[in-house]
């Protein structure tokens, strides 16, 4: 694996992490589904886009319930997508490439197909393998209704989370059934995950995605939301943060990284996670979901990196990911933001004017100080998908009740070949969720060689990202609209989020733009451009 020089910045600080849906990335053996061989087999594209690392969402043996989420062996990669024997060759392979691997850990909750769940169930109640999760009686007179009042963490759905078992117990999940919550207070709980990060660690991975990751620690009383004080019975509790310690020492033995999935509010809070003992960086959910406003934007960037400079780690930037709508199509909406509870089916979008912000939106997001994610698809521009209804297959819209239209539209199988079967997915029957009409329109190898393509901006935009360092960002003079900053290096971004063409600063050079200039040399509605001072 390529190795930073000894007076570098660490890898990670400035990275561009691509993350890897298996299950719709490219399918090796044509059954229908991803695996790690379509994977293997890609590797030179992942090598040629120019990323520093993979994220990989769990390839873990799983029912599959929610995704893959629903984890029932850590040590085991399902089936589906192939054996630990072939995980630990793609590791090798892409650190020959100098591109290295992160995995997903989900310690929240487990699959109710895992042993210990399983045993647990079994054991009855008052066992032993029960204080590995929250099970409990339930209130009223016959115990017929839920221990507590806590609302799923699916946005929308009114269904309990409590599950009752025949024995006359209900067990805790936040999130679906078939995930029970793990008590992060037993012991056994802690040590068995300090494992499965060593485990992971000896195998060759730089370093660890932790799924949820404000949520573990829960109130031993389990006390109705409603009425309990500060603070919080399951979110953002003190004793995470001795749980994360314990942690970053695992991490520390083999020089892994932690990037954590923090959704809080409070930016103080935050932080704490970010301390030099804790987690190295955590996603940045406030750029994510922020509408395409130059105002708002700017106030998210100054934000997030106001939040991350008391700890020193630095800030990451994503505009999609596997739970949320695709950026050219939430882009090319009246309401550009993104809220899980404001989805809906029918939504209309223009696709070409979303296809022009995201052009733009990638190279402020590349210019940014800090790491980078990007998830599979962006760099082709695909749009969010409508999946018929009786393909849908996210439990969040079974959840909603049928009005939320769930995560399946940005996990389609991606476009490889346009004049291929499944657009060069390498399925030979139809894949796990259908592709749309038209799907091939964006397949890579006629975006490889087409120079106005959005494969071949992202190609372009990661190769000449060392431009911009690893300094901090100033913000220069500009009109309504527009946003223009400098970095350390020299290097300038500028992107028109205005309803007029916008003059350019005093620059040497023009090294990238998202889209033409206009005939006089400005910087058109909606388009971004990389300069050197």
């Amino acid at each position: 694996m390529a190795q930073s020089r000894p007076d570098a910045a660490p890898w990670w600080r400035s990275a561009v992490i691509y993350q890897v849906y298996v299950r719709s990335f490219a399918d090796g053996d044509g059954d229908g589904t991803g695996d790690l061989a379509g994977v293997r087999a890609r590797l030179p594209y992942l090598a040629e886009l120019g990323v520093d690392a993979l994220w990989f969402t769990p390839w873990y043996v799983s029912p599959l319930k929610d995704g893959g989420y629903d984890v029932a062996d850590y040590r085991a990669i399902d089936p589906a997508f192939g054996t630990l024997a072939e995980a630990e060759k793609l590791i090798a392979e892409a650190g020959e490439l100098g591109i290295r691997t992160i995995v997903d850990i989900v310690p929240n909750h487990v699959s109710d197909q895992h042993p210990w769940f399983r045993a647990a169930r079994d054991a009855g109640p008052g066992s032993p393998e029960r204080e590995l999760f929250h099970f409990r009686p339930g209130r009223g007179p016959d115990g017929a209704l839920p221990p507590n009042d806590w609302p799923s963490e699916f946005v929308g759905s009114t269904d309990p989370v409590w599950t009752r078992l025949p024995d006359g117990e209900w067990y805790l999940h936040l999130f679906t059934p078939e995930q029970p919550d793990l008590n992060w207070a037993h012991p056994a709980v802690r040590q068995e995950h300090e494992d499965i990060l060593r485990f992971w660690f000896e195998r060759g991975v730089a370093g660890v995605r932790i799924d949820s990751a404000a949520l573990l620690a829960k109130d031993p009383e389990l006390p109705d939301l409603a009425s309990a004080p500060d603070p919080h019975p399951y979110v953002d509790r003190d004793e995470l943060h001795d749980i994360y310690r314990s942690w970053r020492a695992v991490a520390d033995a083999y020089d892994g990284v932690f990037v954590g999935e923090v959704w809080l509010p409070d930016a103080e809070r935050f932080a704490r996670y970010l301390r030099p003992d804790e987690l190295h960086t955590a996603f940045n959910f406030s750029f994510l979901s922020c509408p395409w406003d130059a105002e708002r934007l700017r106030t998210s960037i100054d934000t997030t990196l106001a939040e991350h400079a008391p700890v020193g780690a630095p800030a990451t930037w994503v505009l999609c990911n596997h739970d949320v709508t695709r950026t050219v199509t939430r882009y090319g909406r009246a309401d550009t933001g993104f809220d899980f509870a404001t989805k809906a089916f029918g939504t209309p979008t223009d696709l070409a004017l979303g296809t022009r912000r995201a052009r733009a939106a990638a190279l402020l997001s590349l210019a940014l100080p800090g790491s980078v994610y990007l998830y599979q698809g962006e760099e082709l521009g695909l749009p969010e998908a409508d999946i018929p209804l009786d393909r849908i297959q996210d439990p969040m819209h079974a959840r909603s009740g049928g009005t939320d239209p769930g995560r399946d539209g940005c996990r389609v199988p991606l476009p490889w070949g346009a004049g291929e079967p499944y657009a060069g997915f390498g399925a030979q029957a139809e894949p796990w969720l259908p592709q749309p009409e038209g799907w091939a329109a964006y397949a890579a190898d006629r975006q490889a060689d087409d120079p106005g393509s959005m494969l071949t901006l992202y190609r372009r935009a990661i190769a000449l990202r060392p431009e911009f360092g690893d300094g901090p960002l100033t913000w220069l003079p500009s009109s309504d609209g527009v946003l223009a900053f400098a970095r350390a290096s020299g290097a300038l971004c500028v992107v028109n989020l205005s309803d007029t063409p916008a003059d350019l600063p005093a620059h040497t050079e023009l090294l990238l733009s998202s889209a033409p200039l206009d005939a006089d040399g400005r910087l058109p509605q909606d388009t971004a451009v990389w300069l050197r001072a």
